[in-house]
């Protein structure tokens, strides 16, 4: 039987890493370097070595920008704290929140002064979680915990990239303590596409998942746990340099995706070390298209505006 090679679409950038890269090449291009980012502008080291290399430089938050610089605020969304330093130290800020997590900050301010106590499902210390918990007050818990007792009506907002799984779960867990719990759903169109190919992947034979993203990358982490799921091997790997042919040594069906920061061109090298390996050519599975989602381009905040 021939071996075969299985590549999920959609992978890869997301329109909210498109746009916040984008921000960042229009930025330099714009103002010259330095321009600075006081957190990744997306998880992804290949990414942010490119960027470093155009003169878009990464440093320990906004406090550590130097006063009357251009900064851009990350895709993953900054908390209220963040613009108010921008502003105090003077600074030009490129706004790249991506428009989802923007959503979520919106829900947040909305149902706090609808007098909800709000419950947030996410990771403790990611920059997402971080931003949206900076809007107002909140209580966070992950996929695993139950909610403490609350004496209002309950809103439940999620980061947005989660496990589909884990987060039914764990709203299911929310509602039978809060039946009347508002909940809602947070999780990236981009992020469900990308798991849902995973399990495509397995579906159609794969019995390997190798999943492009990095390590810091929820949504990429994300993907290897759903093919784990499903009992397959998986294996996170930030380019072709991680891959071992030890990886694929008893595969029939390897499936390839890779996350919603990861540069195609990453995939196709992926690919064409599989190629040479394995003698066939790839095969496309398809989900979704998300050729129509384009995002409009990031706010400009300049300081005293």
């Amino acid at each position: 039987m021939n071996r075969r090679i299985l590549v999920a679409q959609p992978r890869g950038f997301c329109a909210g890493v498109v746009r916040a890269i984008k921000a960042a090449k229009d930025t330099v291009s714009a103002f010259g370097a330095p321009v600075y980012l006081p957190h990744p502008v997306v998880h992804n080291e290949l990414v942010i070595k490119d960027l470093e290399s155009q003169g878009i430089y990464s440093v320990l938050g906004v406090e550590n920008v130097p006063d009357g610089a251009v900064c851009i605020f990350s895709a993953h969304g900054s908390p209220e704290v963040d613009y108010l330093l921008a502003t105090e130290k003077d600074l030009r800020v490129i706004d790249a929140t991506c428009p989802l997590v923007t959503k979520v900050h919106n829900e947040a301010r909305k149902y706090s002064k609808d007098g909800y106590d709000i419950v947030l499902i996410g990771h403790d210390g990611h920059p997402e979680v971080r931003g949206t918990m900076g809007q107002v007050p909140m209580t966070l818990i992950s996929e695993k915990d139950s909610p403490p007792a609350f004496n209002r009506p309950v809103a439940v907002l999620t980061q947005t990239t989660l496990s589909k799984r884990d987060v039914s779960e764990s709203v299911e867990k929310i509602r039978a303590q809060y039946p009347e719990a508002i909940v809602r759903d947070d999780i990236c169109y981009a992020v469900s596409n990308r798991q849902d190919a995973v399990v495509r992947l397995v579906e159609e034979g794969a019995d390997v998942v190798l999943v492009l993203g990095s390590k810091d990358s929820s949504n990429s982490v994300r993907m290897k746990e759903v093919a784990e799921h499903l009992r397959v091997s998986a294996y996170l790997l930030l380019d072709s340099n991680e891959f071992s042919p030890a990886m694929i040594h008893t595969s029939q069906c390897v499936g390839v995706s890779a996350g919603a920061s990861t540069p195609e061109s990453v995939v196709d090298d992926m690919l064409e070390v599989l190629q040479k390996s394995l003698g066939v050519d790839p095969e496309i599975v398809e989900v979704a298209d998300e050729s129509g989602v384009v995002f409009t381009d990031a706010k400009r905040l300049w300081a005293g505006s």
